[in-house]
């Protein structure tokens, strides 16, 4: 287990007890920064965000979330999810969604963002690069949040600046997550980049 980092948080003892219900292990042990970016892998399942949104409470830790703008245009779930930390992501930002949040990170005092690196939790090529280009770009460390559906584990303990050298990185990230099991293994993306077809 790695040692405690710098910024801590008081979690809920109401969702640390129901996860414990549902059995899962959560692990955290603060943020080592006040700007970073989050990325929570596999992502196979619906179950993910609600295990997700348990686990954020149980941790205490202050972070918002990108989602498909769509899902905010819904009545109730769309102030939910801004409630509880969402952010809408909107491509057609006049510098792109990634500059944006560059931008958000130099303006703010705190500010972590979590981001699912495969897009959706349906079967891709691999993994979108925003994330990386976001950290790179600003600077700033990557937390390598996980699913692990075989040992019911959900955590987030480590933490990785990236070089800049992709395929170097994409290295790391592979190592890490290796012996992480999605809901679904069979969708979980390879970890590569990979860049989605316009239209």
């Amino acid at each position: 287990m790695s040692c405690a980092h710098p910024i801590q948080f008081k979690g809920s003892l109401i969702a640390q007890k129901l996860l414990q219900f549902l059995g899962w292990k959560c692990f955290f042990n603060g943020l080592p920064q006040a700007h970073g970016v989050l990325i929570f892998y596999p992502h196979t399942s619906n179950w993910d965000f609600i295990i997700g949104i348990l686990a954020k409470w149980a941790m205490g830790a202050q972070f918002n979330f990108l989602a498909k703008h769509t899902l905010f245009q819904i009545p109730v779930l769309g102030a939910w999810l801004k409630y509880v930390g969402g952010m809408p992501i909107i491509r057609s930002a006049p510098q792109g969604y990634v500059q944006d949040l560059i931008d958000q990170m130099g303006q703010r005092p705190y500010f972590w963002v979590a981001i699912a690196p495969e897009g959706t939790r349906g079967n891709t090529p691999g993994w979108r690069s925003g994330f990386y280009r976001l950290a790179t770009g600003a600077g700033v460390p990557v937390g390598m949040a996980y699913l692990d559906y075989k040992r019911k584990e959900i955590g987030l303990t480590e933490f990785f600046t990236p070089t800049g050298d992709a395929d170097k990185d994409l290295v790391t990230f592979r190592d890490f997550y290796a012996s992480k099991c999605g809901f679904n293994p069979e969708l979980a993306a390879p970890i590569v980049f990979w860049t989605p077809p316009k239209g």
